[in-house]
């Protein structure tokens, strides 16, 4: 899934260029690049694809080598992620009707690639023997209002994986009391947002739970692998309830299960998640730009331009960021709001900043 625009990391990531297409971290390589990359190692390149805005399409063509233009699932328009699995379900059960399918977003981070792929392959083993659905969960070391948790109950005594758990409960971004009472309580994973599925399990899911999707998709099978899937893409689109995976089917289903993983996961949703991934200095602040000087700051977010100088004096606690002409400075105890800040944006001085 790679067609969101990532303004929690606005003003670096922009509609015109979200952050999935960028080198956030420095590494040479694009988060796009290296989700791509991790999956060669779960599946044939011909086996993966990529489901994006249509005004994305070019920069996956620049950034991912070789692709064909058949595995670029373009959106018309952004309907969140129900729409984006039906469609690229809908479209690999026509393919291959016994399809085991991992769906996973382009811009998360994951260090310990030999334990997520170890994580993955028991994942699909389950969806292989199985009609249910199951997420990766992550095991939380902090108590963190900006994800969502899966509480579990312990693994049934056939688990061949006991680190498969059934899932009990779906809940959004707690505050900060309930984050740390599931922190304490042992039995709640991170939403990682990563699912596999066989798509008979999933398309049976969205009959069940979401019939009125499932139909408009069912409506597909004529046209999908056809030169008639954009035509009707299209025009599902513009008919389909913007809804979240979540929200559609995980939380609504019986047949739910989540692996506990620690793969080194982060999703990379906001500049504080960032802040634990690059190096930082003496004073604890992480500096991204060839030319910042800083007196008496500390843990501070700095990313800015190689060639801008920028002097910071009695800072503590906040994030710089400048990108193409806008400067950012908020506390990261606030970074939440900057949706909120992007959408004042717009309103206020128009698309061209967002």
């Amino acid at each position: 899934m790679a067609g969101g625009i990532g303004s929690r990391f606005w003003p670096m990531s922009r509609t015109a260029h979200p952050k999935q297409f960028m080198d956030i971290l420095g590494t040479g390589q694009t988060l796009l690049q290296q989700t791509y990359n991790r999956f060669l190692r779960l599946c044939p390149k011909e086996n993966i694809y990529i489901v994006t805005n249509d005004s994305y399409v070019d920069l996956v063509k620049e950034q991912i080598s070789g692709i064909a233009d058949a595995a670029i699932l373009s959106e018309p328009m952004r309907k969140n992620t129900a729409p984006c699995v039906a469609y690229a379900c809908y479209k690999i059960a026509q393919m291959n009707p016994d399809a085991i399918t991992v769906i996973a977003p382009s811009d998360h981070l994951i260090t310990k690639e030999d334990t997520f792929v170890k994580a993955i392959k028991s994942c699909f083993k389950k969806a292989a023997a199985e009609d249910c659905l199951v997420t990766l969960g992550i095991r939380p070391s902090r108590p963190d209002t900006g994800y969502g948790y899966i509480q579990f109950v312990e693994s049934e005594a056939n688990e061949s994986d006991t680190r498969i758990k059934k899932v009990k409960t779906f809940t959004e971004k707690p505050d900060l009391e309930m984050a740390k009472f599931f922190l304490q309580s042992g039995d709640f994973l991170w939403n990682s947002g990563i699912f596999v599925w066989s798509v008979k399990s999933v398309i049976k899911a969205f009959e069940t739970h979401s019939p009125e999707m499932a139909a408009l998709f069912k409506e597909g099978d004529p046209f999908y692998n056809t030169p008639q899937e954009v035509e009707f893409i299209a025009n599902a689109y513009t008919r389909c309830k913007n809804i979240s995976i979540d929200y559609a089917l995980m939380e609504k289903a019986e047949n739910v299960y989540v692996r506990a993983s620690v793969i080194g996961w982060s999703d990379l949703g906001t500049w504080g998640s960032l802040y634990d991934h690059i190096e930082c200095d003496e004073d604890k602040n992480a500096i991204v730009g060839k030319n910042v000087i800083s007196y008496n700051s500390k843990n501070c977010i700095i990313n800015v331009p190689k060639d801008k100088l920028v002097i910071l004096q009695g800072l503590d606690g906040y994030i710089v960021v400048e990108s193409d002409g806008i400067l950012l400075i908020c506390k990261k105890e606030d970074e939440q709001q900057i949706k909120t800040f992007v959408n004042d944006v717009k309103i206020t001085k128009g698309e061209k900043f967002v």
